[in-house]
């Protein structure tokens, strides 16, 4: 999540411009990221525990956290394993060195369910550039020892992409550059693009879209797509179907994308309270297990984040988006 709040959605001008006006989700559809910046937070086998208690069966983790590795072994909680973008150079530079970050972080633990390598989250500047020769040298590293049904993708955030309405999406000329050569080679992986997806920081970036849309309270169709005939009722689906029609503009139609992030925070700012985050990840919740108008059919997502975590930078938004307190009690009540 770091990072992308101002750039990020510029586009969105475009959302809220437009026209300005369910069946519960499988378990399996959702996943919560499990971050550490924060002081007293349980032990990684707690956590793993706490999880399992909740019924949560995806987790993300922000680098190879080998105490987090072991907790999970045996659990069957689905893992997401990002690299950490101060990876990147070195995992570019030669398959010799992606063979020896597979053979410390993955080949070193047993009993994990690993579903996606993600190299390199919201990257930014000139170290877009080593994404895809990393993304291939970890893949090469993981075929070479036989663990090619762990796919490897890469994080981005909204900002990588441009257009409205969601039918006419395409990669950014600036900040999605990088992203159609990227786009081809998911697809001819069979990986998906992992995707941060934030309707608060869309309607925090643009007063004119309601906060009903963003929250998925909104009576009715807000949005009427004229390019698709699609209808939109939430901000959610509006920004992945942007998603999917820049992947499909950059030849990368049949990549499917798993929501990585997405999120909404408790504090920190006059939008960011405990209702309206417990009504934006509950609706998320029942929402995912019937797709987007584009893409119907359920959506592998992972909500940010499991715990508030008081030493995050930046805005103090930033601080209030878990689930749970550091001592496990609820930050509110939620079902999975």
């Amino acid at each position: 999540m770091a990072g992308h709040r101002a750039a990020a959605h510029l586009f969105t001008v475009a959302l809220a411009l437009g026209v300005l006006a369910s069946i519960p989700a499988a378990v399996q559809s959702i996943g919560v990221c499990y971050g550490v910046i924060g002081d007293g937070l349980p032990s990684a086998s707690d956590v793993v525990q706490l999880y399992r208690s909740k019924g949560i069966t995806g987790m993300r983790i922000y680098f190879p956290d080998s105490n987090a590795l072991r907790a999970l072994s045996g659990s069957g909680i689905n893992l997401v394993i990002d690299t950490g973008n101060d990876q990147l150079r070195n995992l570019a530079a030669s398959t010799s060195n992606a063979a020896a970050w597979v053979k410390a972080n993955i080949q070193a633990y047993q009993g994990l369910t690993i579903r996606y390598i993600t190299v390199g989250n919201e990257v930014s500047g000139s170290d877009r550039q080593f994404i895809l020769p990393a993304m291939k040298n970890v893949n090469a590293a993981l075929s070479a020892v036989g663990l090619s049904g762990i796919k490897v993708s890469t994080a981005v955030q909204s900002g990588v992409t441009q257009g409205f309405p969601p039918s006419q999406g395409t990669f950014s000329n600036s900040d999605g550059s990088h992203m159609p050569p990227i786009a081809q080679y998911l697809a001819s992986t069979g990986a998906p693009l992992l995707a941060n997806i934030y309707p608060y920081f869309a309607y925090k970036g643009t007063p004119s879209i309601d906060i009903k849309y963003a929250l998925f309270t909104a009576p009715g169709t807000v949005v009427h797509d004229d390019g698709s005939g699609k209808d939109y009722q939430n901000l959610f689906d509006a920004l992945v179907d942007t998603m999917y029609s820049a992947l499909e503009s950059a030849g990368g139609g049949r990549v499917p994308i798993v929501v990585s992030e997405s999120g909404w925070p408790s504090a920190g700012d006059a939008a960011a309270t405990t209702g309206n985050a417990r009504t934006y990840n509950q609706n998320l919740i029942n929402h995912v297990g019937n797709g987007t108008p584009k893409r119907p059919g359920r959506i592998e997502t992972y909500i940010f984040a499991m715990f508030n975590e008081n030493r995050k930078t930046g805005l103090e938004t930033e601080r209030h988006f878990g689930l749970f307190n550091p001592d496990k009690s609820p930050a509110y009540s939620i079902n999975f």
